[in-house]
C-alpha cells in the first residue's frame, strides 16, 4: 500500500516525529567525541578555557580601572543632579571607617546637597551610561565622602569654563540656556560663577531672575521686566513640560535666584 507521502508502507517513516527513513542532508558535524582525551597530554598554554575571553598583552590591570583605582576615577568624576526624594547615602552621615569595618553591602548611592531639595550624585562617565558612585566605591579607593564631592566639583568647574551658552533676547526678555549634550548641564547651577554670570547677563531686564532645572541636560534661565507675568507663566509651563516628558527628569518647579541662592517660585 502506498501512503499519502507516496512512500510503501511497509517501508516506515511519517511526516510527524523522528524519520530516520529520511535524508537527512548535510547538517552540521557532530559534537561528540571520537577518541577519550588524552589525560597525560601536557597542557596547552595557549589555548582557550572555556568562558574565557583573553586579554589584549598590553591592556591595563582591572585594579587600574576608574571603578576600583581613585587616581583614575578623581579626573573624571562629575557631580549630577537628581530629583527631591532621591534614596541614598547622604555625605554628611557617611563614614569610609565604618564602611570598611561592615562587611555588608553598601550599593545605595552617594547623595550630597542640591538647592531646594534637589539632592546630587557623583557618577564616572562612562560610554552610553554614567557609573554611580555608592559606599563600596569610597572603601575600594579609600578615600572620604568629601574627597569625591571636592573632585567632582572641580571636573564640573573645568567643564563649565569652557561649555557654550546659548542666548535669546525678544524685546526686554532675555534667556540663556546651557544644553551641550554632554549631561551636567543642569548641575552648573552648583557653581557660584554660574550663578554670578546669571545674575550679571539677566540682571539688566529688571525683573526676577528665574531658572529651570526640568532635566539633567538643560539649565534654563530667564528675565524680563518685574511687571511681564505673562513670561513667567510661559516659563513656568515650559519647564513643567519639559520635565515630565524628560528621559532623565529633575524638577518641573520652577526657581527664582536671590542673592545667589536658590528659591522656589510660588505659584
Amino acid at each position: 500500500m502506498i501512503d499519502e507521502t507516496g512512500r510503501p508502507q511497509d517501508e516506515g517513516g511519517s511526516d510527524y516525529g523522528s524519520d530516520m527513513s529520511r535524508e537527512l542532508g548535510d547538517g552540521p558535524p557532530a559534537s561528540w567525541r571520537d577518541a577519550a582525551p588524552d589525560l597525560l597530554a601536557p597542557i596547552d598554554a595557549a589555548g582557550l578555557v572555556s568562558g574565557h575571553v583573553p586579554t589584549a598583552p598590553d591592556a591595563p590591570s582591572v585594579s587600574l580601572a576608574r571603578e576600583h583605582d581613585w587616581e583614575a576615577a578623581r579626573a573624571v568624576l562629575v557631580p549630577l543632579l537628581r530629583p527631591v526624594g532621591t534614596v541614598g547615602l547622604r555625605l554628611a552621615d557617611v563614614s569610609r571607617s565604618a564602611f570598611a569595618l561592615n562587611t555588608s553591602s553598601h550599593t545605595l548611592p552617594l547623595l550630597g546637597e542640591g538647592p531646594c531639595g534637589i539632592l546630587v550624585v557623583y557618577a564616572i562617565p562612562a560610554s552610553g551610561f554614567d557609573v554611580v558612585v555608592n559606599g563600596e566605591h569610597l572603601v575600594s579607593w579609600g578615600v572620604d565622602p568629601a574627597e569625591v564631592h571636592i573632585a567632582a566639583m572641580a571636573n564640573l568647574a573645568a567643564w563649565s569654563a569652557s561649555a557654550a551658552w546659548t542666548g535669546e533676547e525678544s524685546g526686554e526678555r532675555r534667556l540663556l540656556s546651557s544644553d551641550t549634550g554632554d549631561g551636567p548641564d543642569a548641575t552648573r547651577i552648583l557653581l557660584p560663577e554660574v550663578r554670578a554670570h546669571l545674575a550679571d547677563t539677566l540682571g539688566a531686564a529688571g525683573g526676577p531672575i528665574l531658572i529651570g532645572l526640568p532635566d539633567r541636560h538643560l539649565l534654563v534661565a530667564g528675565a524680563s521686566n518685574a511687571a511681564d507675568l505673562d513670561f513667567r507663566a510661559h516659563l513656568a509651563g515650559f519647564v513643567a513640560d519639559h520635565a515630565d516628558g524628560a528621559d532623565e527628569p529633575i524638577d518641573r518647579r520652577l526657581f527664582e535666584l536671590v542673592g545667589g541662592d536658590l528659591r522656589p517660585v510660588a505659584g
